[in-house]
């Protein structure tokens, strides 16, 4: 019988089926951060239960870790319980911790991938949403709440619903500074940020295939911002020529071994999808989110919907957003002012990401209205961007490079947008509030960033290209 690559991986990690009931699935990986793990080492240790399998676990500081002066106490006074929390209990448990400033801290879902942690095949959870990340690899990957990190913990076995399957195909060339992150921002404005819910989304094409590891971890961070379970994309030989010689990738012969099997993972001829979605990569371009959820995208070159575009059933929530975002149905999107920009969290701080960041702004300056915020999403990221002179070129284009953490993203840390003000941001949410109290989040990606920080205003990058 056919399978999708979904139900190849799935079905192999099943240990049972519960009659009427979730799957009892076996976890390849664990990947632990300093928020959603304190309550659930304490429950383990209030039943007096040991980590099942310790080695199968991974852990690193990354939310709400400041990214200046991290070599000083970190002064927030539940930031530093969390992250002292984190080192006990790994230290107790005996499970690997990445901690500041050790060289391969940063975030759980940018470090899993470049030391070689992720690979094809895997069932990988994190509590956090996420952890679709690793999907890119061939992965089973989908974030956990506290309660399931604390089964993981004790049984390294999980219980899970098996969804739905969805393929999204995305066939063609992508045009002049269309990147990873405005193809799956355009996905999402067509999809909705509810139209893949219930589902697993194997997004496949030329137009995806054509893209980097990093560029297929951007679309697949970004699959639950569509309400799907999680995403991922097949293995091929850019997924095995990206793991090779990673330290915690098989080595030598074990590795080719390995890659003969990667090699089986793909989709069947003749498997059936519950839904299919196509689309034309000619007919995206750089993309922007104007709203308060990230399926409230357009195009930069054009502009936000009048009332009569948007359905009946969206009015109410599109007036409400608008009136947050101090924007009017119908306005043009490009030349909107902007007051910040962020580039990181774990859609857009690989060293890709700021590579292009780079190559954009050298020989020019950033807009003196503009705070900007470069932050690498591992300490592996923030030493290449040194070895190869980006950030000789970012600070004399005006920018500063911080330190390693989600930062902005989320604002559980110093790094907030004040209220009322823009940020054009590369991370996955533009809710409100998300970046800070009253913040207000535009969506992009890290060329649509650039483009701004130079101008001062909401850019599209094709033309300062």
């Amino acid at each position: 019988m056919a399978k999708t690559l979904f139900d190849k991986v799935w079905d192999a990690h099943v240990v049972t089926e519960v009659e009427d009931g979730p799957s009892v699935v076996y976890i390849d990986r664990h990947l632990v951060h300093e928020v959603t793990s304190p309550q659930a080492f304490a429950g383990i240790e209030k039943r007096n239960v040991p980590v099942f399998k310790p080695q199968n676990t991974v852990a690193t500081p990354d939310h709400n870790v400041p990214t200046i002066d991290q070599h000083l106490p970190i002064k927030d006074v539940l930031s530093a319980f969390q992250v002292n929390k984190l080192r006990e209990n790994c230290e107790r448990h005996g499970i690997d911790l990445y901690g500041l400033n050790h060289p391969y801290q940063g975030i759980v879902h940018v470090i899993g991938p470049e030391l070689g942690i992720t690979q094809p095949g895997m069932t990988i959870v994190c509590g956090d949403s996420h952890t679709s990340t690793h999907g890119a690899f061939g992965a089973v990957a989908f974030g956990i709440g506290t309660s399931e990190v604390e089964m993981v913990l004790a049984s390294q076995c999980i219980l899970q619903p098996k969804p739905k399957k969805m393929r999204i195909t995305v066939d063609g060339v992508l045009g002049k500074g269309v990147t990873a992150k405005d193809v799956v921002l355009y996905i999402i404005s067509k999809v909705t940020a509810g139209g893949g819910t219930g589902y697993f989304i194997e997004f496949a094409g030329s137009a995806i295939t054509s893209l980097s590891m990093e560029g297929r971890m951007t679309v697949c961070n970004m699959s639950i911002e569509m309400g799907a379970r999680g995403g991922m994309i097949a293995p091929d030989e850019t997924t095995f020529e990206y793991l090779r010689g990673r330290e915690r990738a098989p080595q030598g012969e074990a590795f080719e071994k390995a890659v003969s099997q990667w090699k089986t993972l793909k989709t069947d001829d003749g498997a059936v999808f519950d839904k299919e979605l196509n689309y034309d990569a000619a007919d995206i371009e750089p993309m922007i989110t104007y709203g308060t959820n990230p399926g409230m995208g357009a195009k930069i070159a054009s502009s936000i919907p009048t009332l009569d575009e948007v359905e009946d059933s969206e009015r109410a929530s599109f007036v409400k957003s608008m009136k947050y975002m101090g924007f009017e149905a119908g306005d043009q999107l490009a030349g909107k002012h902007v007051d910040y920009v962020f580039v990181g969290s774990c859609t857009n701080g690989r060293i890709e990401d700021l590579r292009e960041v780079a190559s954009f702004v050298k020989g020019k300056r950033k807009a003196e209205n503009i705070t900007a915020w470069i932050v690498p999403g591992s300490k592996q990221v923030e030493k290449m961007a040194i070895e190869e002179g980006l950030v000789e070129i970012l600070e004399e284009a005006g920018f500063k490079l911080r330190q390693p953490g989600c930062s902005a993203c989320l604002a559980m840390n110093d790094d907030k947008v004040p209220s009322g003000l823009y940020a054009v941001s590369t991370s996955n949410r533009n809710f409100e509030g998300r970046q800070g109290p009253g913040s207000r989040t535009l969506l992009a990606s890290p060329l649509t960033a650039a483009a701004t920080a130079v101008s001062g205003k909401l850019t599209d990058p094709r033309d300062l290209l």
